[in-house]
């Protein structure tokens, strides 16, 4: 077992604040490759990306989400584009992924959903037959503001709670 990516796996987070510290191309480029890399449905690779850099186009890409404070707070957004025949769970996957990538070499991400998606795909100009329902927030983590306390106590759900045997 490689216990880095187990441990990596179980410490991911959200972020939601960042520093003004750029992306370099080099962070951006691995996580971008990893996104790449990621499995999908027959190997399909429903995706593609939009890589948003400009202040004006980020805030009103934020304008598309409930909660875009994220999005407008990092210094880039990647939109996580799918394709017609893209499966919401490889979506997923594919963010998951870029997450990970993303905090293993010290960038905190966070995933907002683009509630208004037809607004979205026109700011991007992403083709109608073409799904954008979600981007992330990527830079670098602000550490020293402080932390959300976890809702829950102690941030996740005991395994009793959720796991059943046999049937639900």
């Amino acid at each position: 077992m490689n216990e880095d990516v187990y441990q990596a796996t179980l410490r991911q987070r959200a972020h939601r604040r960042f520093t003004d510290q750029p992306v370099t191309d080099d962070e951006l480029a691995k996580v971008l490759e990893a996104g790449r890399w990621t499995g999908s449905a027959k190997n399909a690779q429903p995706w593609g990306f939009v890589v948003v850099r400009d202040p004006e186009r980020k805030e009103a890409l934020a304008d598309t989400a409930r909660f875009g404070v994220p999005l407008r707070a990092a210094p880039m957004a990647i939109a996580l584009v799918g394709t017609r025949d893209a499966y919401e769970f490889d979506i997923g996957r594919l963010a998951q992924n870029m997450m990970l990538a993303a905090d293993a070499i010290g960038l905190g991400t966070c995933p907002v959903t683009l509630y208004e998606s037809v607004k979205a795909k026109e700011l991007l100009k992403v083709p109608v037959d073409h799904h954008l329902r979600y981007a992330l927030a990527v830079g670098h983590p602000d550490r020293s503001a402080p932390s959300r306390a976890p809702s829950s106590g102690g941030g996740r759900k005991p395994l009793h709670d959720i796991v059943s045997d046999e049937i639900f």
